[in-house]
């Protein structure tokens, strides 16, 4: 009996190492197989006195015959809008505010086909991909239904894209084979009005309706020199900016006054 109870701990343990050499040498196949890459001609944008936004270059290798989807989103956050309407019958103005939760303040996205020829809705979701999948994962308030959710939504996308913050598009992505693999290539323009922060660039590989593969990088926007130094003072000391900036003024308009003058004597 002993020497049975022996045997069967045996037989557990190696059962048990087996089983941890499969699952090291699955993993160790799937990331070896790994084919994706991403890259950006930079990963920092700098504002200074003479920007007027930029050009982001997005660029790798993915598996052959496989479709991207090229996403490039600030994180989510909460932003606001004046609700317009009718007061008193006639007058339109704005009688509210709406409040947009689990919104990026900026969203592009392009894809070697239509997006809904690549994803079925539940892999959309999952990803955060286009519009009605944004709409979903979104917070708005205050709502009474899900088709006022939906009336408000699309005019927080046309906002955004009216500001060229939101954008989606496809067809745009240049792709070529070579050596078994493809190299696929897009450049974006980048707006002066996305804000300074962290901003996420992911590439999905799609086959047969799911994402198989992600990669992602970092693209960084951020004040620099003089601008910089004039947002710190307007952030920390708001009393002394607002000094310089009255000086400011009061010095062009004097200097503007003097040019008239100068014309109106000849």
């Amino acid at each position: 009996m002993k020497k049975f109870k022996i045997q069967d701990s045996r037989f557990k343990i190696a059962g048990f190492l087996s089983l941890c050499c499969t699952a090291a040498l699955l993993l160790f196949c799937s990331s070896s197989s790994a084919e994706l890459t991403i890259n950006t001609n930079h990963d920092h944008i700098s504002i200074d006195f003479s920007y007027h936004g930029s050009e982001v270059a997005v660029s790798g290798v993915s598996a052959a015959g496989a479709d991207l989807i090229i996403k490039i989103a600030s994180p989510e956050g909460r932003q606001s809008l004046r609700k317009k309407g009718k007061a008193a019958g006639f007058l339109w103005m704005n009688v509210g505010e709406l409040k947009f939760e689990n919104t990026p303040a900026l969203y592009f996205m392009r894809s070697t086909k239509k997006l809904e020829g690549l994803l079925d809705e539940e892999e959309m979701g999952r990803y955060l991909l286009g519009y009605s999948a944004l709409e979903r994962h979104a917070e708005i308030a205050p709502v009474s239904n899900p088709e006022e959710k939906a009336r408000w939504f699309d005019e927080f996308v046309r906002f955004k894209e009216s500001s060229r913050l939101y954008s989606i598009s496809h067809g745009d992505i240049s792709v070529a084979e070579k050596d078994g693999k493809q190299n696929y290539h897009i450049s974006l323009s980048w707006p002066y009005q996305a804000v300074p922060g962290d901003y996420t660039v992911t590439v999905y590989a799609v086959k047969d309706k799911r994402v198989i593969e992600t990669a992602m990088t970092q693209v960084r926007v951020e004040q620099v020199g003089g601008i910089k130094f004039l947002a710190d003072m307007a952030k920390n000391k708001g009393a002394l900016y607002g000094i310089i900036s009255i000086i400011v003024a009061l010095a062009a308009g004097f200097g503007v006054g003097m040019i008239f003058r100068k014309g109106g004597a000849h």
